[in-house]
C-alpha cells in the first residue's frame, strides 16, 4: 500500500481528534472561505461551513455525519440583531 500524505487524508491512523474545540477565525468555510461556524464530523474526516452553507447543505450531510458542531449563535452574540444577514 502506498504511503498517504497527512495534510491530504488527514490522520487515519484511529487516533482521537478533539472535534469538541471551539472554531475560530481561523476555521473557514469549506466551500467559500468565510469564517467557519459548523463543524461537520464524518466517518472519514470533517467539513466545516459557514452558516449559510451549513443550511444549505444540511440535508446532504445530516444522514452521514456522525457529530455536528454548530456554533451559529455566536453570529448574533458577536454581531447582534444584524446577524441575520450575515447568515
Amino acid at each position: 500500500m502506498l504511503p498517504r500524505s497527512r495534510w491530504l487524508y488527514g490522520d487515519v491512523t484511529g487516533t482521537t481528534i478533539d472535534n469538541t474545540a471551539p472554531l475560530t477565525a481561523a476555521d473557514r468555510c469549506d466551500r467559500c472561505g468565510a469564517q467557519a461556524y459548523v463543524r461537520v464530523v464524518l466517518p472519514v474526516g470533517e467539513l466545516l461551513f459557514c452558516a449559510h452553507h451549513a443550511r444549505e447543505h444540511a440535508p446532504k450531510f445530516a444522514a452521514v455525519a456522525t457529530h455536528v458542531q454548530d456554533e451559529t449563535d455566536r453570529l448574533h452574540a458577536e454581531y447582534g440583531s444584524g446577524a441575520k444577514a450575515l447568515s
